[in-house]
């Protein structure tokens, strides 16, 4: 068979003097006889084209091709350039080869392709045009009419050197008024915005509407480029997880909708209905066993949900910032410890402050110093351990693989209530002699 096809001695004669200059004109081809020719060439000689090939043209030639010639081009190439490739291969070829990569690779391709939750890389498109900086304007209108026909049709192109890292980017109207022997290095526009994999959602998506751009190239820290995201993926994934996380948050499936079937939203809401309802027992019994003190003092009524809400409050900040670190990857196993000593200090400062203007509240409005020191007293306590509590909390949940954000709020609002209540009430009965 490979007698009757005159492009193999051409394209193995290519291979083996010069892979790089062989993978430009394999991408002029058909996709049909690349992938024909190259299927007559052993596998150790075809993989020496994978690492100057395009993305889109590897996958297309994996997709199709065998074990042995997968095997031998990932010996050639480097871990993020193979995890480009396999972000393109079909899902089942994907698994087929998973077991065929070196463990390293496979540890390295995996995190690759497993971004962070609201990250950029988890809604990058692979689906994009992108032309080396030496072809001409003749090449690329050619590939460009070959790549957008039966696709959705592209305005602009982006630049790579032979390594893909992105050098900028062509207009279409650019490539029309060109002449057709210019090559395209001198056409481009350096000045590219581009986005990060591991950035933020709600920030790229900011960033995009801030500029007016409808998307944007994304890139490694070196450069290369691995995708586009358009900002309608940005803007649907952001409302997407933050409704997620939030129903999680107070106890809702995240897969329940405004008309979910009732009996569904009953077992979903229900359980942790009885699971709030029991640490509200749990609150209220720490309140009984101070029944006579409230009842000699009665002003400490007055102040009981102002402690206890204040410690809400604060754990829910130093929550939501220990969630989000934990989203984007910014809190290593080596700095959890310092993490919570720094919103524990950040408890007692705010604590202090904020107990200070309400000891000088409740003075004025009882008309006891003793009672507005029982108060302050009592808020700096809660609102310490509701720093510690709001940054442990997600910890501990994530340290027994449960989900950090399912029904967090839950947990730390027991925890605000229990010590907000104990600490407050608690110095009431030391200083009950000056309270009466």
């Amino acid at each position: 068979m490979a007698a009757d096809n005159p492009l193999v001695p051409l394209v193995r004669k290519f291979v083996e003097t010069n892979p790089q200059t062989a993978a430009r004109l394999l991408e002029g081809m058909p996709e049909e006889q690349l992938i024909g020719a190259m299927r007559q060439l052993p596998p150790a000689l075809a993989a020496k084209a994978f690492p100057h090939l395009q993305a889109g043209y590897a996958a297309a030639l994996l997709n199709s091709g065998s074990a042995e010639l997968f095997a031998a081009a990932v010996k050639v190439m480097d871990p993020e350039r193979a995890a480009q490739i396999f972000a393109r291969l079909s899902s089942d070829v994907r698994a087929r080869f998973v077991p065929l990569l070196p463990e390293k690779m496979r540890d390295h391709v995996r995190e690759f392709l497993t971004y962070p939750e609201r990250s950029v890389g988890q809604v990058l498109s692979v689906r994009y045009v992108a032309f080396l900086e030496a072809l001409t304007v003749r090449e690329a209108v050619a590939k460009l009419r070959k790549e957008a026909h039966g696709r959705s049709k592209h305005s602009y192109a982006y630049v790579v050197d032979e390594d893909h890292h992105l050098l900028g980017v062509v207009s279409a109207y650019d490539l029309l008024l060109a002449p057709s022997a210019t090559r395209l290095g001198t056409l481009i526009s350096a000045d590219v915005f581009t986005l990060e994999p591991f950035m933020d959602q709600q920030a790229a998506a900011d960033e995009l509407a801030k500029r007016r751009y409808f998307a944007a190239p994304v890139v490694d820290s070196n450069r290369k480029l691995l995708g586009v995201v358009k900002v309608e993926q940005l803007l649907a994934g952001v409302k997407s997880e933050a409704v997620s996380d939030l129903q999680k948050m107070v106890g809702v499936g995240a897969e329940e909708r405004a008309f979910s079937p009732l009996r569904y939203s009953i077992r979903k809401r229900l359980p942790w209905l009885h699971v709030n309802l029991l640490t509200a027992f749990a609150a209220a019994a720490v309140v009984a066993g101070f029944e006579d003190i409230i009842a000699q003092v009665t002003a400490l009524a007055i102040f009981l949900p102002v402690v206890a809400g204040q410690g809400g409050n604060a754990g829910a900040q130093s929550l939501a910032i220990v969630m989000r670190g934990l989203v984007m990857r910014e809190i290593p196993p080596e700095s959890v410890r310092s993490l919570i000593v720094k919103e524990g200090t950040l408890g007692i400062i705010n604590g202090t402050v904020t107990g200070l203007v309400t000891a000088a509240v409740a003075w004025a409005w009882m008309g006891n110093a003793w009672l507005g020191l029982v108060v302050g007293l009592g808020m700096i306590v809660n609102l310490t351990c509701a720093g510690l509590a709001g940054a442990s909390i997600p910890m501990v949940m994530k340290k027994l693989g449960l989900d950090p954000a399912q029904s967090s709020s839950i947990v730390l609002t027991t925890v605000t209530d229990i010590v907000g209540f104990l600490a407050f009430l608690g110095f009431a009965v030391l200083f009950k002699s000056h309270l009466l």
